[in-house]
């Protein structure tokens, strides 16, 4: 297990390696991951394994239907391949959980971040789920948004105007600064977000800025000023909790550190970790309660939603747990697959390309 973290950590690591091999230009500490996740070519392979849990770094800290068809890109691709399974691995009718997801207020679709196949399955299900609903009787039929990690909460007016069409798709990029802070392909996204735009669909930019992660993680949660807290939560609302959540991320900082560190620097570095999950589900939050009968559908790493300790629990909290949520990872780690005595999701979603 331990050696599982450590290998994800290493991924959520890559943002600040650019930046530092880049003259130190710009510290991007959400992540390249994560973030867990902010995110954005580490010197460590990942293996898809090891990245179940979201971490992140900076410089001093280390911080996956039947066949489903994938839109062309030049000729027609073979149908992916896919099989769903329940925590208790039974296996499940795809168009069977697509039609209860559909029902639910949030969906989560958590990803490894450097997987293409992971953000193909995240395309294809977000069709499906639009198709469903778009067949809803009139009378119940609701409208769609798509939660993004991948954009950072001071930049929701950019996502804005490109819905609007009144910024190109290259431009969107810049002005986001989505190389800096974030850094994965931009095709492994820009297919959901064109899908969005074709289809009226609102984009919502969850993550926390960099420089505020970065922030805390140095100096803890109380040296943030008037300015940084603007697109977090208010201090009260962010809670260090449950203790099991505490433990698997003191696991990867042991790892990190091996010992030559201290209790301090690991709750600031907790402190780093929680503040990224309460800003997202503050934002999703807020999001439902403004618009009560669209569907949320939730792209971000897969370490924010396990066991339902990142992001669910803390949008549940915040709704009084009136909302319906399921959480599915795409291609999850085998061994997370087999836990029995504590689901770390609702489905698995295993997809061959």
């Amino acid at each position: 297990m331990a050696s599982l973290l450590y290998d994800s950590f290493i991924g959520y690591r890559i943002t600040y390696q650019k930046a530092e091999s880049a003259g130190k230009k710009s510290l991007n500490t959400a992540k390249p991951t994560v973030s867990n996740p902010t995110v954005s070519n580490p010197t460590v392979p990942m293996s898809r394994s090891h990245l179940f849990l979201c971490a992140w770094s900076i410089s001093f800290l280390a911080i996956g239907f039947l066949s489903l068809w994938v839109p062309p890109v030049a000729a027609q691709p073979e149908p992916a391949q896919v099989s769903v399974s329940a925590p208790n691995a039974t296996t499940l009718n795809p168009q069977t959980v697509l039609q209860e997801l559909a029902q639910r207020n949030v969906v989560y679709l958590g990803e490894t971040h450097d997987s293409e196949v992971d953000h193909r399955a995240q395309l294809a299900i977000i069709q499906a789920l639009y198709n469903l609903r778009s067949n809803f009787p009139t009378s119940v039929k609701k409208p769609t948004a798509i939660a993004l990690e991948m954009f950072q909460r001071p930049y929701q007016s950019v996502l804005d105007r490109y819905l609007a069409g009144t910024i190109s798709e290259s431009t969107l990029q810049q002005l986001s600064e989505y190389e800096k802070r974030w850094g994965y392909p931009w095709e492994y996204y820009a297919p959901i977000l064109r899908f969005s735009k074709q289809n009226f669909l609102l984009l919502i930019a969850l993550n926390t800025p960099s420089e505020v992660t970065r922030k805390v993680a140095r100096s803890g949660l109380q040296s943030l000023t008037f300015s940084d807290r603007r697109f977090i939560p208010p201090l009260s609302a962010i809670r260090t909790e449950p203790d099991s959540y505490r433990e698997r991320i003191r696991q990867i900082y042991a790892e990190i550190h091996q010992g030559k560190s201290n209790s301090r620097q690991f709750e600031t570095f907790f402190q780093a970790q929680v503040l990224w999950d309460e800003t997202m589900a503050e934002r999703i939050s807020q999001f439902l309660s403004a618009n009560p009968n669209t569907q949320v559908i939730v792209l971000v790493g897969q370490g924010h939603l396990l066991y339902g300790d990142g992001i669910p629990n803390r949008v549940a909290r915040r709704q009084n747990k009136k909302v319906t949520q399921s959480v599915v990872l795409i291609n999850p780690p085998k061994e997370i697959q087999a836990e029995t005595d504590r689901p770390a999701a609702d489905y698995f979603w295993n997809q061959s390309s």
